[in-house]
C-alpha cells in the first residue's frame, strides 16, 4: 500500500488530509507542490485531479480529490472500528453536517479572512471575519455541551473543522471570546498521532 498526500504545507485543506491520515495511523508520503511554479496545473497532474487543486491523495494508483472528501474516503476504507465516521445513520448525519460547514462557513469565513492577509490578496476581509465570528459564536455554544463536535469522542468533523480554526488569528479573527472553542483546540492538538498545521506571523500572530 502506497498512500501519497500531494499538498501545500499552508493550505488547511491539505492539513486536514494529512491529520487524517496521521490520526487513522496511516504511513504515508507526503509531496510538496510548487503553487507559484503552477506545478497543480500541468497535464501530468490535471490527469490526477481535473480541476488541478490540492490536496490530492494517490492511493495505490487511485486518486482522490477534495479535502472532505479525502476524509470520508479514509474513514471508509481504513477505520474499519467506525471510529471517524459513524456506522449509524444519525451519526453519520451528523458529520456530514460539519463537512458541509468545513465547506461552506468555514471556507468563506476564516479561511478566506486568513488568505487573504496570508498571501497578500489586497480583499477585503471584513465580511469574512465577521462570518467567522458567527461561526465561532455557534461552536462554542455547541462545545460548551459536549467535547467534540458530534459527541463524546473525535470524529472527521473535527478534523476538517479544526485547521483553519486554529489559525483563524492569521486572518484577524481573535479566538479570545470563544473558551469553549478553544478548549476543544486544545483536545483535539492532545489526541494521539496529532500533526500541527503551520503558522505564519501574519494577523493578529504579527506581533506574536
Amino acid at each position: 500500500m502506497t498512500l501519497r498526500l500531494y499538498r501545500h504545507r499552508l493550505s488547511g485543506h491539505a492539513h486536514r488530509a494529512e491529520l487524517a491520515l496521521s490520526l487513522l495511523g496511516l504511513s504515508h508520503e507526503l509531496v510538496d507542490v510548487d503553487l507559484a511554479a503552477r506545478e497543480h496545473k500541468t497535464p501530468e497532474f490535471l490527469v490526477r485531479h481535473p480541476f488541478g487543486q490540492l490536496p490530492l491523495l494517490d492511493d495505490d494508483g487511485h486518486h482522490v480529490w477534495d479535502s472532505t472528501a479525502i476524509l470520508v474516503y479514509l474513514a471508509s476504507k481504513y477505520d474499519a472500528d467506525g471510529a471517524w465516521l459513524p456506522r449509524d445513520a444519525a451519526g453519520r448525519a451528523a458529520v456530514q453536517a460539519w463537512l458541509s460547514v468545513a465547506s461552506s462557513l468555514i471556507a468563506y469565513g476564516p479561511a478566506a479572512a486568513r488568505v487573504a492577509v496570508l498571501f497578500r490578496t489586497g480583499v477585503d476581509t471584513t465580511e469574512a471575519i465577521a462570518r467567522a465570528h458567527g461561526l465561532f459564536k455557534v461552536m462554542d455554544g455547541e462545545l460548551a455541551r459536549r467535547p467534540f463536535l458530534v459527541g463524546g469522542r473525535p470524529t472527521l468533523a473535527d478534523i476538517a473543522a479544526y485547521s483553519y480554526t486554529a489559525n483563524a488569528p492569521e486572518g484577524h479573527v481573535d479566538l479570545s471570546p470563544y473558551g469553549a472553542l478553544r478548549a476543544w483546540l486544545a483536545r483535539v492538538e492532545a489526541l494521539p498521532g496529532f500533526v500541527p498545521f503551520p503558522t505564519s506571523a501574519v494577523g493578529l500572530r504579527a506581533a506574536a
